[in-house]
């Protein structure tokens, strides 16, 4: 491990030393590229130097123990070796978790998708609740969130709503989020009081460029039509809104949210080429999955990952377990005990599959 550890911290100050170039601050996609490299290795040199701090006093000690008469001083050499031993066990986990090979997609921006599912009405409301948590969770990641297009249900909330968020490792926080999510609750349209079952999913695409997908121009069939939605003079004036058909996969994307139909249709084409990208990465996760199975899932929609039980205040994801009951206060956006319970979780799969490697 040490000496893996090394070759890091001389690639981090390579890194260092070619941020700084010329080359690089005139290129802002090498610059970000860089920049991106020199944080994640930061995180790794900081604990390495610890460490290697921790195992030079380690030691020191052992050295004072062989040599030292005076008894007042070993018992200090001793109480300090005890208190260094637990520190390099702590160290070498956190090394250990830091080594484990990161998912390249963690780092990417994402499209997300939810939709009303089984449920009718109050599946169209749930729906809506989701969108509101991920909001607030979002905003109080700092990251940027922009709507791309939505279709409002009948009774309250959306059939469907789709939006972008842009920030640092959004991927890596919100890909547990994919699957089917349901709720248990009694619908505002109940009036006997009882407990209706109703669901949304979830999906979570990164976003993806040019460079990641294989998509032929020629293969998409662009339509126009009018935007429909919240009013306002500008809605049904102009045909901004803009419809894509991959006419190889049948995958279809609209975007209505922007007034210009240029803005719509490159919003557009980025949720295509995350569609497509999501069908490639789904295929390889399956064959992983028949080798073996992760523990937080592949992602896939019809899995049931989540269930918020309004009666018993009771949120529970079902893939490792876990349940809290402040129900209130995970609709408001507090979801960052699931993030890292799931990352936890994913981590431990990894280190897992690098001992059975």
């Amino acid at each position: 491990m040490l000496e893996k550890l090394a070759a890091i911290k001389d690639r981090f100050e390579e890194v260092g030393q070619l941020i700084v170039q010329p080359d690089a601050m005139s290129d802002m996609k090498v610059y970000s590229k860089l920049n991106k490299e020199y944080k994640d290795l930061e995180k790794i040199v900081l604990v390495y130097d610890d460490y290697k701090n921790v195992l030079d006093n380690i030691e020191s000690s052992k050295e004072i123990l062989k040599t030292e008469k005076d008894e007042e001083f070993r018992d200090m050499a001793k109480m300090e070796l005890d208190e260094l031993n637990g520190r390099q066990t702590t160290l070498e986990e956190e090394l250990k978790v830091l080594l484990i090979p990161k998912d390249p997609d963690d780092s990417k921006d994402v499209i997300m998708e939810i939709r009303a599912g089984a449920g009718g009405d109050e599946a169209g409301i749930f729906a809506g609740d989701l969108y509101r948590m991920y909001t607030r969770f979002i905003e109080g990641q700092g990251w940027k969130k922009e709507l791309i297009s939505l279709n409002e249900a009948s009774s309250g909330g959306f059939k469907e709503v789709v939006f972008s968020v842009v920030g640092e490792d959004v991927y890596g926080s919100l890909k547990f989020e994919s699957g089917v999510h349901r709720v248990q609750r009694v619908p505002v349209t109940e009036s006997q009081g009882r407990v209706h079952t109703s669901a949304a999913s979830v999906a979570v695409m990164p976003e993806v460029e040019d460079v990641d997908v294989d998509l032929n121009l020629k293969d998409v069939k662009k339509d126009t039509y009018r935007s429909s939605g919240a009013g306002g003079q500008h809605v049904n004036k102009t045909e901004s809104a803009v419809r894509l058909t991959h006419l190889p996969t049948g995958i279809v994307v609209e975007c209505q949210d922007g007034r210009s139909q240029h803005k719509n249709y490159d919003k557009a084409l980025s949720v295509l080429r995350s569609r497509l990208y999501e069908q490639e990465l789904k295929k390889q996760q399956d064959e992983v999955a028949d080798h073996r199975k992760s523990l937080v899932g592949s992602g896939d929609r019809s899995d049931k990952i989540r269930t918020y039980n309004y009666p018993q205040g009771r949120v529970t994801d079902h893939r490792i377990g876990y349940s809290v009951h402040n129900l209130p206060s995970v609709m408001d956006g507090q979801l960052i005990d699931f993030v890292e319970n799931l990352r936890i979780a994913e981590n431990a799969d990894r280190l897992q599959d690098g001992t059975d490697g």
